[in-house]
């Protein structure tokens, strides 16, 4: 039976204690791992803010909810749906104190080239795909441009909470192009180009969290991208790379299993918590 989700009453006044996290990126961080009984017990404190309308989840897009998965889309089955956005804002809320809250805003497109989210080039991009494939159709919820609609609802949630960090996992799709080795540059201007147009600090910015993908010993298929997103911290300042050992991968050795994405979540969550101080 799937759980009734009230929207959270929400308020007209930032509250520094209401952290606010973006999530970007592909499949994984979509959620592409069977949600289970463990995953549907969320305190209360940790927060999705809905981007799309999901008549079967009775969620209104621009109201915050209770962070049951699924956090992206309106997918809900045995299947789709577990993101570590998920285990991320759970262990958030469980390791600071009753006193803050933690939101999450989940905009991510499985299958998806980086440059999706590059707001000058995204175009491009986008075109390359046929109208009626399921790619398009799924582009189609978040206004056809992904980066828009991102910072459209989290200059929504800057009235209600703080953004404290940038949560990236993505790749699979890069490392079979022939310009992959650009792939940090294209990262670096998607961040610069969110702290400008969110008006973040840009002193002391939000940091971007980046997870690897399955890793060799898992058998991953793009394993060999993890030694790109490897270079990011000495390119990108307040970049942290998260990593995906032993995060157990599912059969296709591309995504993560519903273990594995609660691990990669952990991670997210514990680096986030050794930086918070100094946000």
């Amino acid at each position: 039976m799937i759980p009734e989700k009230k929207p959270v009453k929400t308020t007209t006044s930032v509250d520094p204690n209401f952290h606010i996290y973006l999530c970007i990126g592909q499949s994984n961080m979509e959620g592409f791992a069977p949600i289970e009984e463990v995953d549907r017990n969320v305190d209360p404190r940790a927060m999705v803010f809905q981007t799309v309308d999901c008549n079967n989840l009775k969620r209104k897009k621009g109201e915050w909810y209770t962070a049951i998965p699924p956090l992206a889309n309106c997918y809900f089955t045995d299947q789709v749906g577990l993101s570590p956005s998920n285990s991320f804002v759970n262990t958030m809320v469980n390791s600071l104190p009753d006193s803050i809250k933690v939101g999450i805003i989940n905009v991510s497109v499985a299958g998806c080239d980086i440059r999706l989210f590059d707001k000058d080039d995204y175009q491009k991009y986008f075109d390359t795909y046929d109208p009626d494939t399921w790619f398009r159709n799924k582009i189609s919820d978040y206004q056809n441009h992904p980066y828009h609609h991102l910072v459209q609802y989290a200059r929504l949630a800057q009235q209600q909470g703080v953004i404290k960090g940038i949560l990236l996992h993505q790749g699979e799709t890069n490392n079979g192009t022939p310009d992959r080795e650009k792939w940090p540059e294209y990262v670096q201007k998607i961040y610069q180009d969110l702290i400008t147009d969110l008006a973040l600090n840009k002193e002391t910015p939000p940091p971007l969290l980046v997870g690897e993908l399955v890793d060799k010993k898992q058998g991953g298929i793009e394993a060999e991208m993890n030694d790109i997103i490897a270079t990011l911290p000495s390119k990108i300042d307040h970049c942290y790379v998260i990593s995906s050992e032993d995060c157990l991968a599912q059969k296709d050795s591309v995504h993560f299993s519903s273990e594995g994405v609660r691990l990669l979540g952990q991670r997210y969550a514990k680096q986030m918590l050794e930086l918070l101080p100094l946000q």
